[in-house]
């Protein structure tokens, strides 16, 4: 009797290990960052995510097949986290397609090119499966269309950011009835093998304006809001993220730069959403900029650091150990915001290997002079010359390009100073001051059509 009491708790034992030994992923929070770039879907987790994704017609939908994920309350909000303003994404349905087995299928508005990559933890993050859904049509390309043409308003794709989407609580989620069509009655369709669309950027409306400069056309200028989406940046003593600090000031200066007759200024994102270090840079080279400033808001260990800087590309290293240190703190936005390793874009290999970038720094140099020293009139200097290092996003052969760091956000002081509008007019004025000064003694000339 006791042997085989002890024979049937050794195959319960058996039965059972299994399952303790491979719990289910836990999936921790949802995110959605909704853009006319492209619309970013993130789902962290306890541990990495086993997926397979389908596309399928008639109507167009994307199906993700997430193995091993436990369909909690988390995971389950997806569907009722997809704003109705998204361009791309229609709605989204999650239940249990078989055991072990949660599938979400996205019906979309549009075609679209996917992209899905797994994240290692990085920062505050957990594991991140990440699903990026870009246009099928690059909006930009219509954007530079119109900029070889007469200039006439285009119009923007409202992008509205989704805040991170809580546990429901006493609630239980209803799946839709349309669930039922996911049953696997059929051979499931072929996996669709796809790669990153280049990014993409929908301007802000263009005022028609005379072309007054000696090229005879609008000199532009590419504003870049550093960081955004799942990258916030820095983080100020009284919670203020540096990803809203720079989109803030972006914005402003556009709306200065494009006061002035004879010029007009591109963002890199106009929302909260994250662009690739080197996404920045072509999309201004695609937009054939003249000039490329990266607004920031810079951090330290110390709450009594302060002061503004302007930073410029280095090919030798860099000018100084703290101008390293940032240079390698920002370049590390690509593994926070996430970025796929399998992302290899062409044009982007022509920037990073031209070699003729001696001219472009040394412009960049004299741009970051004149604009520092117009920021110093308003503001402290931390740096009271132009530093170099290596900066991926200034990285473009032929844009004069520099880094702002507008003032210390964990200094208590100039993070007030940073949230105030009167200081980020007194700082915007202070930088087209200081272009307008680089153009009086450089001016520009006539660009030839970027390459795609």
């Amino acid at each position: 009797m006791f042997r085989a009491l002890s024979r049937v708790l050794i195959l319960g034992f058996l039965i059972l290990t299994p399952v303790f030994a491979n719990p289910a992923v836990n999936v921790t929070a949802i995110r959605v960052w909704p853009a006319a770039d492209y619309t970013r879907i993130t789902i962290e987790a306890s541990s990495e995510i086993s997926q397979k994704m389908m596309m399928l017609k008639d109507p167009d939908r994307l199906v993700l097949d997430l193995e091993g994920v436990d369909l909690n309350a988390n995971l389950k909000s997806l569907a009722n986290a997809i704003s109705p303003n998204d361009p791309y994404i229609k709605q989204v349905r999650v239940g249990n397609f078989k055991p072990n087995v949660v599938r979400v299928v996205i019906d979309l508005k549009t075609q679209i090119k996917p992209n899905i990559f797994m994240l290692q933890p990085a920062g505050q993050y957990n594991h991140r499966l990440v699903l990026d859904v870009y246009p099928l049509q690059d909006p930009i390309l219509s954007v530079i269309d119109k900029s070889n043409k007469p200039l006439e308003t285009v119009q923007p794709v409202e992008s509205k950011p989704v805040a991170e989407v809580k546990p429901l609580e006493n609630k239980p989620v209803e799946l839709p009835p349309v669930i039922n069509e996911i049953k696997p009655e059929k051979p499931e369709p072929k996996l669709t093998e796809t790669s990153v669309a280049p990014e993409a950027q929908v301007e802000k409306p263009i005022t028609n304006k005379p072309a007054t400069n000696k090229s005879g056309r609008l000199i532009t200028i590419a504003i870049d809001a550093g960081h955004g989406g799942e990258d916030p940046g820095a983080q100020g003593a009284n919670g203020s993220h540096e990803k809203d600090i720079t989109l803030g000031i972006a914005k402003k200066l556009k709306e200065r730069i494009d006061a002035e007759p004879n010029m007009r200024g591109i963002l890199t994102r106009d929302g909260d959403y994250f662009i690739p270090l080197h996404g920045r840079v072509v999309k201004a080279r695609n937009m054939q900029a003249d000039l490329f400033i990266s607004v920031h808001a810079d951090a330290f260990v110390r709450p009594d650091a302060r002061g503004s800087s302007v930073f410029a590309l280095s090919e030798k290293g860099a000018t100084s150990a703290s101008a390293r240190y940032l240079a390698k703190k920002e370049n590390e936005s690509d593994l926070i915001g996430g970025v796929s390793l399998d992302d290899k874009d062409a044009n982007l290999a022509r920037t990073l290997l031209d070699l003729s970038q001696t001219a472009t720094i040394n412009d960049s140099l004299k741009l970051g002079k004149a604009v520092l020293t117009r920021i110093g009139e308003i503001n402290t200097l931390h740096k009271g010359s132009v530093e170099q290092a290596g900066f991926a996003v200034l990285k473009s052969p032929d844009i004069p390009s520099i880094l702002v760091e507008t003032a210390f956000i964990s200094n208590p002081e100039e993070e007030r100073r940073l949230n105030d509008d009167g200081y980020r007019e007194k700082l915007v004025e202070a930088i087209m001051s200081g272009v307008k000064k680089y153009f009086s003694t450089n001016p520009a000339l006539a660009k030839t059509k970027a390459t795609n």
